[in-house]
């Protein structure tokens, strides 16, 4: 019988809630006076406007920022245990103890895990790797996996992007004989486990100057701290290159939603360019299946890490790391292939999951609510997550899906948040009602048994009700700047690739520009607009994804928000608009 819990009604307004179809233009914020100071050392007076606009507000930090350098990266024994877990694996490759690395079933697990075994194995180590199933074994360290490991007489275990919260794993592994190294990025509880050591930046009393690493990111400071002594005593290590691990750590980062500032920039700075190199055959061919030929981190986000994550969404993750580690073409062909095909079949899976909500939130909820809790017995786990992303886009609520096993009568849950509502706070608050939970400020999971999801949801409310202002429920689109038309060139391309990788922490800029007439409007696709808009003399061409019920505002004179793009067509490459809202000049 399929099992369907409801979000709590609201008592205030009886209105159906319904997706938002308009949204709020707002400026990013006014220009401070020191960008000024920032057009030096090659920083353009454009540049320098943007960098201001993103927190930066020292020349230092701006050149910084624009060269994104290696060596400028910290010192990785800052971070906390950090000595105690390089000092640990020194002696077990010393020793030839026996590693094994347990990683998560996401992007940011897989790679994490296949940068510490490449560089392990190459150290010379005796090291193996345990990826969970997510329908059997769910996140985090398994019980079970170290048991098994004991039995195999692996006197190590590193945990890659999860352990934080694993108190009773830890203790089980003490008394298996295992030294347990915790290496995490996710928030840490009020109490920690009792492992070999625990590495992770977000420790209040860690020194280390940047905290948003994503799992892959601590996986490589790792890494790095480890080399630093190998290389004093192993020529092995001398002739292995670190630097060609940041295609791995830059797939993790992307693919974690963490900010592309600090640490991060530097990193998937060094790593782009790795990922469109074809010496890794995994990468390759998991570019080849999705067609992907220049590599950005939009690319990574949306068509390479999706393919890599559908394997641990619908089946093994461990097809992941086989992909990543493997050196034979044809093997990375077939599993690639594969990855390919477990994407559209989540695709579908995903598009049946989100419709289903749909209609349940413009059913069942009103208009008054700050929060989406729905459950269901029918939905896949592996997908919900991607669906709760996709609903907070269209409703502007901190959403929280759940799977729900109707044999064992306990939801598994995803959830995604809003800017100004941090997720994992808010699970926290309400934390008695869940068997478990972990996460950070926009993502987190959890657990919950059947008969304590409708009061969770009832708590999650009047926490979002405290929490949450009526405005910060409006969506809004950012924009950076008002450009006229006649200025966007080339060279402002140029200079604005510089600023490049864009994401999360680091949005890619959108401009304004008012009263345009727009020309040879068409869609595409079913669903986006193709069309030319004038200003003056001067004319660009606009692309405009899934904004065909707009076409008619076209027809008059419209205000639009864009983002400044290429687009290669037989051999030549030309500027578009790549344009995010339209609206009608005479409404501005």
């Amino acid at each position: 019988m399929k099992s369907e819990v409801r979000s709590p009604d609201p008592k205030i307004s009886s209105t159906p809630m319904s997706a938002h179809t308009r949204r709020i233009w707002q400026l990013r914020a006014e220009v401070s006076s020191s960008a000024e100071t920032f057009v030096s050392e090659g920083i353009t007076p454009l540049q320098a406007q943007l960098l201001a606009l993103r927190g930066i507000n020292s020349t230092q930090q701006a050149h910084a920022f624009v060269h994104a350098r290696l060596k400028e990266l910290p010192d990785p024994f800052l971070l906390p245990d950090m000595d105690k877990a390089v000092g640990r694996l020194h002696s077990a490759i010393h020793n030839r103890d026996k590693i094994a690395i347990h990683g998560d079933y996401d992007v940011d697990g897989v790679s994490a895990t296949s940068v510490l075994y490449l560089a392990l194995k190459q150290a010379g180590a005796r090291v193996s790797y345990h990826i969970p199933l997510r329908l059997e074994d769910g996140y985090g360290l398994s019980g079970e996996a170290l048991r098994n490991d004991a039995a195999a007489g692996v006197k190590v275990v590193v945990s890659v992007d999860c352990g934080i919260t694993a108190i009773a794993e830890a203790e089980l592994a003490r008394e298996c004989g295992i030294d347990l190294i915790i290496t995490d990025h996710h928030q840490p509880g009020d109490h920690l486990p009792a492992a070999y050591a625990c590495v992770n930046p977000w420790f209040d009393y860690s020194t280390f100057p940047y905290k948003p690493l994503c799992g892959a990111g601590v996986a490589f400071m790792l890494v790095v701290a480890l080399y630093s002594v190998l290389r004093r005593e192993n020529r092995k290590a001398e002739r292995f290159d670190i630097r060609l691990l940041l295609d791995l750590v830059t797939l993790g980062t992307i693919a974690d939603l963490v900010p592309l500032t600090g640490v991060n920039r530097i990193l998937v700075r060094a790593g782009l360019p790795l990922l469109e190199a074809d010496y890794r055959p995994g990468i390759s061919k998991l570019r080849e299946v999705a067609g992907v030929d220049k590599v950005s981190a939009g690319v990574v986000g949306f068509r390479l890490a999706p393919r890599l994550n559908a394997a641990g969404r619908l089946a093994d993750a461990a097809r992941g790391v086989e992909l990543l580690l493997s050196d034979d073409t044809q093997v990375a062909l077939n599993i690639a292939t594969e990855l390919d095909h477990c994407n559209h079949e989540r695709q579908e899976i995903e598009e049946g999951t989100l419709r289903h909500a749909i209609a349940r939130i413009e059913k069942e909820m009103n208009s008054s609510s700050c929060s989406i809790v729905l459950a269901d017995s029918s939905w896949h786990s592996g997908v919900i997550g991607i669906v709760a992303s996709r609903l907070v886009e269209m409703y502007n609520r901190p959403v929280i899906l759940i799977a729900i096993d109707p044999e064992s009568e306990v939801g598994k849950g995803s959830g995604r948040s809003i800017h100004g509502f941090n997720l994992y706070h808010a699970l926290k608050h309400c934390g008695a009602w869940m068997q478990g939970y972990g996460g950070h400020e926009f993502a987190a999971g959890l657990s919950i048994e059947v008969h304590n999801i409708e009061p969770f949801a009832h708590a999650l409310e009047e926490y979002t009700h405290q929490v949450l202002s009526p405005e910060q429920l409006i969506p809004r689109t950012t924009y950076d700047l008002e450009l006229p038309l006649d200025d966007i060139s080339a060279q402002l391309h140029e200079e604005l690739q510089a600023l490049a990788p864009f994401g999360m922490g680091n949005p890619e800029p959108v401009f304004l520009c008012r009263n345009l007439k727009a020309q040879q409007a068409d869609i595409v696709g079913g669903k986006h607009l193709r069309f030319r808009v004038q200003q003056g003399g001067y004319s660009l061409p606009c692309i405009a994804f899934s904004l065909a019920l707009k076409l008619e505002m076209l027809q008059g004179r419209v205000d639009i928000l864009f983002q400044v793009d290429t687009n290669t067509w037989q051999g030549r490459t030309s500027l578009q608009l790549k344009v995010k809202d339209i609206r009608s000049t005479a409404e501005s």
